[in-house]
């Protein structure tokens, strides 16, 4: 058995410089069985959520006190709050899908913030540079070879971290976690638990015991401390976790990842970055038949809260350490189009939610939707660059100090911050 057979018959991808690791050498560093007990202590965690395929922001966060709203979506406009399947008011302004019932609680204690008019200062209406751009966090710019996240971990690189520093509930390293720091790629910690069984103190002379045996073999010390890592990140106890404080995660991939996130952050392993998406039973590039307060869109929006709430609901006090904030590569057109959809547009709505965010708020420099006020003359425009609204959260959350080398080639001025953090 070698190490390839071991990594991918345990359920695990180890990354290291952006690559699937066959040998992950980040795990020379923790050849001290001890270090991997847990002993971590409390760690700020950044949760990152890609609402993959441009979610209609406008009816999402829905701009109920502009009339040109109305104009521009005669059949699928969210209706006033108040009416039959009518927004959630925030502000007065501004409010919420109906279906985001689950948001609401948050928004009213506080928790919860949103930010409008946020997106990337690059017109591309393309699903795969947009995202690529929004994950290198070098908006235009095509040959940056890291992601913002793994930058963001090279920038807070200290002694004795953990090897799940940084974790991705997905099925590939997503482009943001590409990088010379060290990240984890999973997509079910149950079966991973399950597999890595096999090779463990389990089974009568365990892994270990086969790395005794074979210790001049291929295994070699990686191995070893591969078995370490397995072990501690088995801690978790997949199998037997339930969620505390009455949290239900609805049955969908966000709600089965932001489950498993939950439990690595109890766990104790270390985490401090974890990254997902909305999976694929979420499908938010509705061109056709989007409906408003009620259809396809306001299905995948219950969904999508209800996870989220779920996990804030899960982590309780644990939520003054933890902020989740959420993102999608551009936003949709904001006139309904000939099918009772919307197409690619420019700029949409992120939210953030955490015990130490400003929230009941929505921020952001939202102009109108008035045709002299859109960008094109067809999409809301984009008067937040998504970067500013990363930069706080690295900041102000995590306490990285040298944005530039975040954030090349742009200036992200504690007075461009959104305030959300304070």
């Amino acid at each position: 058995m070698d190490r390839r057979y071991f990594l991918k018959t345990s359920g695990i991808g180890l990354a290291s410089f952006g690559l699937m690791a066959a040998a992950p050498e980040f795990l020379h560093q923790y050849a001290n069985a001890a270090a991997l007990t847990g002993g971590y202590g409390k760690k700020k965690v950044l949760v990152t959520i890609f609402q993959r395929g441009a979610v209609d922001g406008l009816n999402m966060l829905v701009p109920h006190g502009d009339s040109e709203y109305y104009n521009l979506r005669p059949t699928i406009a969210v209706a006033k709050p108040g009416k039959t399947d009518g927004a959630i008011n925030l502000d007065g302004t501004f409010g919420l899908n109906p279906a985001m019932t689950a948001f609401e609680p948050f928004w009213k204690s506080g928790q919860l913030a949103a930010i409008t008019s946020v997106g990337s200062p690059d017109n591309t209406r393309s699903h795969f540079d947009a995202q690529d751009y929004m994950e290198s966090a070098t908006p235009g710019n095509k040959g940056t070879k890291d992601g913002w996240l793994n930058r963001l971990l090279q920038a807070n690189a200290a002694k004795d971290t953990s090897p799940f520093q940084a974790v991705s509930m997905t099925q590939q390293l997503p482009r943001a976690l590409y990088g010379k720091a060290p990240s984890v790629a999973m997509t079910n910690l149950s079966d991973f638990s399950i597999k890595a069984g096999l090779y463990t103190s389990d089974m009568k002379g365990g892994f270990e015991g086969i790395y005794q045996q074979n210790a001049k073999d291929t295994l070699g010390e990686t191995g070893k401390e591969t078995f370490e890592a397995v072990n501690f990140l088995k801690q978790a106890n997949p199998s037997q976790y339930k969620p505390e404080n009455g949290a239900v995660y609805p049955a969908s991939d966000l709600g089965r990842s932001l489950q498993q996130i939950a439990q690595l952050i109890k766990a104790g392993v270390g985490l401090e970055v974890a990254f997902t998406d909305t999976g694929n039973d979420i499908r938010w590039d509705t061109h056709t038949n989007e409906g408003g307060g009620r259809g396809q869109l306001a299905n995948f929006l219950r969904t999508f809260s209800q996870a989220i709430a779920a996990f804030a609901t899960d982590l309780g006090k644990r939520m003054d350490d933890v902020m989740v904030l959420t993102m999608s590569e551009f936003g949709r057109t904001a006139r309904e189009n000939g099918s009772r959809g919307t197409d690619h547009g420019h700029g949409n709505t992120m939210f953030v939610l955490g015990n130490s965010v400003k929230g009941g708020k929505v921020y952001g420099d939202f102009r109108g939707l008035g045709r002299d006020k859109l960008y094109d003359g067809r999409d809301l425009d984009v008067t937040t660059d998504f970067r500013d609204v990363f930069a706080e959260a690295a900041n102000k959350h995590l306490g990285a100090k040298d944005l530039a080398k975040i954030f090349p080639n742009y200036t992200t001025a504690k007075e461009k911050f959104r305030g959300y953090l304070g």
